[in-house]
């Protein structure tokens, strides 16, 4: 369970980031760009009045949390009132991680950041990797402290160079469209806080800049350069090696193959939702889908419609191979499967026949025998979704 560590009080008037430092002389140009991707973030996501900056310590935080810091001071954006609270997740994952927090906490004091806390929390990911372990973790502490805080928006330092990462991953696993869609700059989180990523058009050189023109000296992580990560490996072999063979320009170009990505996987989204409504049909603790209107769909439309079955039946995103095997089912003769979806969801086929045969059995057993309950004939066979049972105790 995560531990909440509240620190500090709020800065007094007038004080925050730059309190007892040299204040610059004029506002360096990145600076001024990070405010105005932020301005419009907090703008698009409907001015929310109190917003949580996720801090780790690094560049990327740290910048976000000074240029949050400097709205936080204003008490507004665009006239909209607006206060600003932090929280540092320590993971507990290396030795002296406990002090690297609390230095954080001094510097997002020192910005004028209130609340500032520390969310203690413990990684045990069982069936997953490190890192999906670790960020699982981070998200439940982040959104346990955005409810506490009264937060409408979790900012996260997430760059361009992430964001380019992203792609390469998904491309390297054979993801499809959603994962290479990489990282939206909003979307909503699983409490009443939106997660807000301003800075994916800054690369992470122009983070570090702010932090130097902020007089911040951000944490840098040893894992971030570790071999042992496939992100890691990508960010300090993969996407160099790229920008060296192909010119520079290669991180740009997969954020925007990202960007263009996401407006057509939230199209084929839409288009999916509203088709699985119009089809599924329900009975006790399974679902089932016609299946001459599953195959009269496009393929990418049809897989989609699947897959929300099987979430719908209480499963989980089933892989590539498992959707086509799902997929495969309209193709056979008679009856078939089941197939195994992950998260615990069978699917499998009902044929005409057996449908026919099923509705004959109940209609016969009815009170009066089976001429007294008229039967409409089924049109066609189905693709059934159902949870299985847990073994017996």
């Amino acid at each position: 369970m995560p531990s909440e560590v509240p620190v500090g009080a709020p800065a007094a008037e007038g004080q925050g980031a730059r309190s007892g430092r040299r204040r610059p002389g004029r506002l360096a140009p990145v600076v001024g760009t990070a405010r105005k991707l932020l301005q419009n973030a907090l703008a698009g996501a409907g001015y929310p009045r109190h917003v949580l900056v996720a801090c780790s310590g690094g560049p990327d935080s740290l910048a976000l949390a000074a240029v949050a810091a400097y709205f936080g001071r204003r008490g507004h954006v665009d006239g909209r009132p607006l206060t600003v609270g932090a929280v540092v997740v320590d993971h507990q994952l290396q030795e002296g991680s406990g002090d690297i927090a609390a230095r954080t906490v001094e510097a997002l004091q020192d910005l004028g950041l209130h609340p500032v806390e520390i969310r203690t929390v413990t990684v045990a990911g069982a069936g997953m990797g490190p890192e999906a372990a670790a960020r699982e973790a981070r998200h439940a502490a982040l959104e346990a402290a955005a409810a506490d805080q009264g937060a409408e928006a979790i900012l996260l330092g997430h760059t361009l160079d992430d964001q380019a990462e992203q792609v390469l991953l998904g491309l390297a696993r054979g993801s499809g469209t959603r994962s290479l869609a990489g990282m939206r700059p909003a979307r909503p989180g699983t409490g009443n806080a939106v997660l807000l990523r301003p800075f994916l058009e800054l690369r992470r050189a122009d983070t570090e800049e702010i932090c130097a023109v902020e007089e911040l000296d951000p944490w840098h992580d040893p894992t971030n350069s570790d071999p042992a990560f496939a992100r890691s490996r990508t960010r300090v072999e993969v996407l160099p090696h790229l920008e060296e063979k192909l010119g520079p320009g290669v991180a740009e170009s997969l954020a925007r193959t990202a960007a263009i990505l996401q407006l057509d996987a939230d199209y084929l989204d839409d288009v999916a939702e509203s088709t699985y409504a119009s089809l599924v049909e329900r009975d006790g603790s399974g679902l089932s889908l016609p299946e001459e209107a599953l195959r009269a769909l496009a393929p990418a439309i049809r897989f989609r419609v699947i897959a929300k079955a099987a979430a719908d039946a209480g499963g989980q995103q089933p892989s590539y191979r498992r959707l086509l095997a799902a997929e495969a089912l309209l193709r056979r003769h008679g009856s078939a499967g089941p197939v195994e979806l992950p998260g615990g969801v069978s699917v499998y086929r009902l044929s005409l026949a057996q449908l026919e045969e099923s509705k004959d059995a109940a209609a016969a057993g009815a009170p009066g025998g089976a001429r007294s309950v008229p039967r409409e004939p089924a049109r066609c066979g189905k693709l059934v979704f159902r949870p299985q049972k847990p073994p017996a105790k």
